[in-house]
């Protein structure tokens, strides 16, 4: 019996090409160039947020005066309100910082506006000599409208007598150089008040002549003078 083998021919023509090998992605370790190079510039942002935010806390707290304060008043908390403002060093010593309250019975040492700062040296903790308080009764048209609290005035005294011919009456001076203590306000804003009520001090080294004073001010018209910046 004959055997047949049947040989297949040879391919004709070029060999197919060969895939390339699959490249696999390398993880970068923590000495990546931009991953340090990310963490420097997020450590910049933190710091300068950081600067940022404290250059904007860098205030101080101080007292500001809540209203229009006379010389010679006191000073207590209820006329102060806590502020804070941007000062530092030698400039926020210069002022009472609001966690410091006047001493009892502080004064103003002058005239403070509204909404400025309190100085250090605007309130005198001194008490000074005791004053006797005197009620004075005054028209209208006699007490000039600078008067307050504080104030420095002289107290004049008008003869009621009128004047005719060359006896003419002169005014004189009883009190010299007092304080206004107070001008209360009219119990009865709505009625036209003629008069007003000013409490003045008056010292020591006048009080000897206080009896002599009280007599002229009870027989005359009272007329108060105060000079400007007093």
């Amino acid at each position: 019996m004959t055997t047949f083998r049947t040989t297949t021919p040879p391919p004709t023509g070029p060999a197919p090409a060969t895939p390339p090998a699959a490249v696999r992605a390398q993880a970068h370790g923590w000495r990546d160039p931009r991953l340090l190079v990310g963490v420097v510039i997020i450590a910049g942002c933190v710091l300068l947020g950081a600067e940022v935010f404290a250059q904007a806390d860098d205030t101080v707290a101080l007292w500001s005066v809540r209203h229009d304060v006379a010389a010679g008043s006191v000073v207590t908390a209820d006329d102060l309100v806590a502020v804070r403002v941007h000062l530092t060093g030698a400039a926020s010593d210069r002022y009472l910082p609001a966690g410091t309250a006047p001493a009892a019975g502080s004064t103003a040492a002058h005239d403070l506006a509204a909404g400025e700062l309190l100085p250090r040296s605007a309130v005198r903790t001194d008490t000074g000599p005791a004053l006797v308080e005197v009620p004075l009764s005054v028209d209208a048209d006699d007490l000039p409208a600078s008067v307050h609290r504080g104030a420095v005035v002289d107290v004049w005294v008008t003869p009621k007598v009128p004047a005719t011919g060359d006896d003419r009456p002169r005014a004189r001076l009883a009190l010299d150089d007092v304080v206004v203590v107070a001008v209360p306000a009219s119990r009865d804003r709505l009625a036209p008040s003629t008069t007003q009520q000013v409490i003045v001090g008056v010292g020591e080294s006048q009080a000897d002549d206080l009896a002599e004073a009280l007599g002229q001010l009870a027989d005359g018209r009272v007329v108060l003078t105060r000079q400007a910046g007093s």
